[in-house]
């Protein structure tokens, strides 16, 4: 039994902090980012050619917090290292269907075809296809919604978008 618990406790953590970061992500992008900390998130909406954006600011951030999770985890109270590596997880997932799949910010080019990798691309595009930080659908990374109900969303939000974020899959996301 103690093996068992050995195993399960740290694992439960690391996947609890997982899925807490996705709710905390969507809740922060959508009331933090497109709101007070829209100063920073701005030039992720915006077009440009360099590698880098004040956005990034936000990895920053997080991987602050994993690393002084992991540094409190070893001194002070173990659980914490398990959830700072719950964080690193998330954050690798982040880098992996945000930053590659959908803004091909990697060295190559995919642009997914089918199945549950298309519609997190194409509710990301729909989330970029609303001109500034009102009115935009889709604030999760890694869970995205069914596009249709995104569409209607939009729809509900009467804000205007742009209706080739769908039609143009070879186009990366603006950023």
């Amino acid at each position: 039994m103690d093996t068992v618990l050995y195993y399960l406790v740290p694992t439960g953590l690391v996947v609890g902090s997982v899925l807490f970061m996705e709710w905390f992500a969507t809740w922060s992008h959508e009331h933090i980012m497109h709101g007070w900390g829209w100063g920073w998130h701005k030039s992720h909406h915006e077009p440009h050619d360099d590698a880098l954006e004040k956005n990034d600011l936000y990895a920053v951030v997080f991987a602050g917090v994993a690393i002084a999770m992991f540094a409190l985890g070893h001194f002070a109270w173990w659980p914490l290292t398990w959830l700072g590596l719950g964080v690193t997880i998330y954050g690798m997932l982040y880098f992996f269907f945000h930053d590659g799949l959908v803004h091909q910010r990697w060295p190559f080019k995919h642009i997914p075809r089918k199945g549950y990798m298309k519609r997190v691309y194409q509710a990301h595009r729909l989330h970029h296809a609303v001109q500034g930080k009102d009115g935009c659908v889709s604030f999760g990374f890694v869970y995205a919604q069914p596009v249709d109900k995104l569409l209607k969303e939009l729809e509900v939000n009467k804000r205007s978008y742009d209706p080739q974020a769908l039609k143009d899959e070879d186009r990366p996301a603006t950023h």
